[in-house]
């Protein structure tokens, strides 16, 4: 569990993983060569350096015991500041004075006659108090006696260095990941339906993948172009024979025999031409802007007209301009129209718009799909007839293929469900915006 909930922290993109990775060796290296330069050298220089003013701090109390002259004579020699006897020292050490802190506990381990340490009344000067003959030896040195001048060097030139290099490092990491991104956003408009320009660039390896990708696309081209024609072709062929049939028949006496011989050959076209529908439905037709709602609403329209039972349910009040196939998606909705009213008998249309997408939801009163079935539903050919409306007719297994086929082109989804409100199948189709 603590492992998936730091997951879910770490940056989704290449880009700021990459970044992560990055910045966070550099900024430990900082952080552990600043605290081992502040605890092991600075404060042990301090220290030292402390440890040898003692001596000189002694010298002056004793000599503060002997007379005013030594003390004089002892103060010029060492270059401290003395008065004696001087007014009460209180310890006052800043909070964040790491070096000054190690002053007074060296001073204060050393010298049982110190009585208070301060750092505070001025800045570059250390002032102490030291308890001779009952009197108050009150003593000024510079704080550059007792600590290194100008310690925040190493750290100051530390994080300008390491923002310098994270600032290259960072100029050349955008650079090595452009061509994957441009890479990405290929493959991305390829599943779209779009078929943009692309030239593998960058690393060995994304020019490797790159170029996958372009032999990868060409392969799925010819093979779509191979099947469309194919489709095409013998579908046209066999249109030859059935118009002479068809045109036979209708020459002959009107029987039962010939009436149904002419049904079946009806039916053939009709496989025919969903033969031709599935074979053009990922056809690379260009993107165009169009108003969905506008469109929606005129295949709700064309199957009243057809006298199908179907009305339009929720609607947005605007239109909802996006780049779509309009034809592929008029074909789709059409299909999915004519199922659920052949299904059904009554069937609803309608069109939500999402966050990020676009929901458009067939819905009808029939009896349904069982969701163990629903992926079968989906594959070319497939019939369920068994868990449909027998009385109602049967299609050739290709609508909802046809449909799914088009939204995987425009980088969609179908998915199938129950619907509340009708009881029966409930279609959804989303599109990305």
């Amino acid at each position: 569990m603590r492992y998936l909930s730091v997951k879910r922290l770490l940056p989704r993109s290449l880009y700021g993983r990459a970044a992560l990775i990055l910045l966070v060796p550099i900024i430990t290296i900082q952080i552990v060569v600043s605290f081992a330069f502040i605890q092991r050298l600075y404060e042990d220089v301090t220290v030292q350096m402390t440890q040898n003013m003692v001596p000189q701090i002694a010298l002056l109390a004793e000599a503060a015991g002997q007379s005013a002259g030594e003390l004089e004579m002892r103060s010029g020699r060492l270059g401290v500041e003395t008065r004696y006897p001087g007014t009460q020292v209180e310890t006052r050490i800043r909070v964040y004075d790491l070096s000054g802190h190690a002053i007074f506990a060296t001073l204060q381990g050393n010298l049982d006659m110190l009585t208070g340490v301060d750092l505070v009344e001025t800045r570059k000067a250390v002032r102490i108090g030291a308890l001779v003959n009952g009197e108050v030896l009150e003593m000024v040195f510079p704080r550059s006696r007792v600590s290194a001048r100008n310690p925040h060097q190493l750290i100051v030139l530390m994080l300008a260095t390491g923002a310098l290099m994270t600032l290259i490092a960072y100029l050349f990491l955008r650079n090595q990941l452009r061509p994957i991104k441009r890479l990405a956003n290929a493959a991305e408009a390829f599943g779209k339906g779009e078929v943009v320009s692309y030239q593998p660039s960058g690393a060995n390896e994304v020019r490797s993948a790159g170029g996958a990708f372009l032999h990868m696309r060409s392969r799925i081209e010819r093979q779509t172009q191979q099947r469309t024609l194919m489709l095409s072709g013998v579908s046209h062929d066999l249109r030859t024979p059935l118009t002479r049939l068809k045109l036979g028949l209708s020459m002959q006496p009107d029987t039962k025999d010939n009436q149904a011989l002419i049904s079946d050959v009806t039916e053939m076209e009709g496989l025919i031409t969903a033969f031709l529908n599935f074979a053009r439905s990922d056809a690379t037709q260009e993107l165009e802007p169009c108003d969905l709602r506008a469109l929606v609403q005129e295949v709700a329209e064309n199957a009243t007209r057809a006298g199908q039972n179907l009305t339009l349910g929720q609607m947005p009040k605007g239109p909802v301009q996006m780049n779509l196939r309009p034809l592929a998606i008029k074909r789709a909705l059409e299909n999915l129209a004519g199922n659920a009213t052949r299904y059904g008998t009554h069937a609803v249309l309608s069109l939500e718009v999402l966050e990020k997408s676009v929901r458009i939801t067939v819905e009808d009163d029939g009896p349904g799909i069982p969701e163990t079935h629903r992926e079968e539903a989906l594959k070319p050919f497939a019939r369920l007839d068994a868990s449909r409306n027998q009385n109602k007719g049967s299609g050739v297994g290709l609508g909802l293929s046809i449909a799914a086929d088009i939204m995987r082109v425009h980088g969609g989804s179908l998915r199938l469900g129950d619907s509340a409100d009708l009881g029966g199948l409930s279609v959804e189709l989303v599109l990305p915006r």
